[in-house]
């Protein structure tokens, strides 16, 4: 593509709007400070692995009913409840202070997540076919991921000014709340045009409709295989992507670094944490903006295959490096910027796999499984972590995810 499409599209107000759409949603203050939060109210990693795995399930079980009910009824109205449901889950993780209120503040969280995965990127497709740019889908869904990834960035940052004056880390929670207030009526200037609906009979069933969709998925093998495989990646790095907050705490606690910071050992490991997740997504918004470069060299099929491939040799680097907190550090920032490169390629490649009205419940599905898988492996790796220690946890999930390399094979288009 050229310059001047290039500038045209980075002008355009609307996708300024998506952009600023993923840089408030993932404002997360709190983010680089869960797993901490967690283990500070004496959750075990089994049970937070448990947590995990209930987020998970709130999310497999509404996934796609969340896909056909924004496919059928509207986007917009769906995103609305979706935060909803952020907000009442960061309300509710301020209050926690055990396993209950933290598990019932997943499942509010998780029916966010739910009611979120697919209805947006839908949208961005939708705006795509309008403005004549679907053949630019690789560009424009690297930059609006790579601006969520930059309002990562600096979330880590300013979490850090955050935890070292607020009263305690609980009160993290309720900032958080203040970007998906303004995400919500960011949401709601969108034009109506984009919130494309499923058109039909007005007495058609939800489920006959959902069984019809299914059907006609699953039946392709290609858009089939896309998602399993993609699934399963995810699923992997949701499992293990917190457990750098963990390590690097009992490093840094250990180790000499607390007294060249001159802060307090629990100020000492906020900091270093907020910096290493700040480091991490400016290099994965790098990797995700100019993921379309790869198109020059390889096909989309090959480059989710090597980047799929790359993920369980980092993990099994990682299990024999716990102890070496800057190799800990770049072996973290590969997986994210592995993780974000691949992203607007699967994007873009498994858009050439489905129908236009279709999106969001396509989308949705391959979320949803993803969070069964991740059901299975965040407990499975809290009990391994919990059991054995976290490097046999690490080499644990390697060995799955090669074993599910098949499912990466070579996809051609079908559409």
């Amino acid at each position: 593509m050229n310059k001047d499409i290039r500038i045209e599209i980075l002008k355009d107000t609307q996708i300024r709007k998506f952009k600023l759409y993923g840089f408030f949603k993932n404002l997360k203050f709190f983010e680089p400070f869960l797993l901490l939060f967690l283990l500070s109210n004496h959750l075990s990693l089994l049970q937070i692995g448990l947590l995990i795995s209930i987020r998970e399930i709130m999310i497999n079980f509404f996934e796609i009913p969340s896909g056909i009910i924004a496919d059928y009824f509207g986007k917009k109205k769906e995103l609305y409840i979706c935060f909803i449901f952020y907000i009442i889950s960061f309300i509710l993780f301020f209050f926690s202070n055990g396993f209950n209120i933290a598990a019932i503040a997943m499942i509010a969280y998780g029916m966010g997540e739910a009611f979120r995965t697919g209805s947006h990127k839908a949208m961005i497709y939708n705006y795509l076919d309008i403005k004549n740019w679907s053949k630019y889908k690789t560009y424009i869904y690297g930059q609006t991921r790579g601006a969520s990834l930059i309002g990562s960035a600096l979330s880590s940052i300013f979490a850090i000014v955050l935890v070292l004056n607020i009263p305690s880390i609980n009160y993290i929670f309720l900032v958080s709340i203040i970007p998906y207030i303004i995400d919500l009526f960011l949401i709601i200037s969108y034009p109506d045009s984009i919130d494309s609906k499923i058109k039909g009979e007005k007495d058609a069933n939800l489920i006959s409709t959902l069984k019809k969709m299914l059907k006609n998925i699953f039946k392709r093998k290609n858009l089939r295989k896309l998602v399993l495989a993609d699934s399963m990646f995810e699923a992997s790095i949701v499992s293990v992507k917190d457990y750098i907050q963990p390590i690097l705490q009992s490093i840094i606690i250990s180790s000499s670094i607390i007294s060249v910071l001159h802060y307090s050992s629990d100020e000492s490991v906020k900091i270093i944490l907020g910096i290493t997740y700040s480091i991490i997504y400016v290099i994965s918004s790098l990797g995700s903006k100019n993921a379309y470069k790869a198109e020059k060299y390889f096909s989309h099929q090959s480059s989710l295959n090597l980047l799929y491939i790359a993920m369980p040799i980092l993990l099994i680097l990682l299990s024999i490096s716990i102890q070496k907190p800057f190799l800990i550090i770049i072996i973290f920032v590969l997986i994210y910027f592995i993780r974000d490169a691949r992203k607007p390629i699967f994007v873009d490649l498994i858009d050439d796999n489905m129908e236009k009205t279709e999106r969001a419940t396509v989308i949705s599905i391959a979320s949803q499984i993803k969070s069964a898988f991740t059901v299975v492996l965040a407990p499975l790796m809290g009990f391994i972590a919990d059991k054995y220690g976290l490097s046999y946890a690490m080499t644990s999930i390697a060995f799955i995810l090669l074993l599910t390399f098949f499912l990466t094979l070579v996809v051609k288009k079908e559409k």
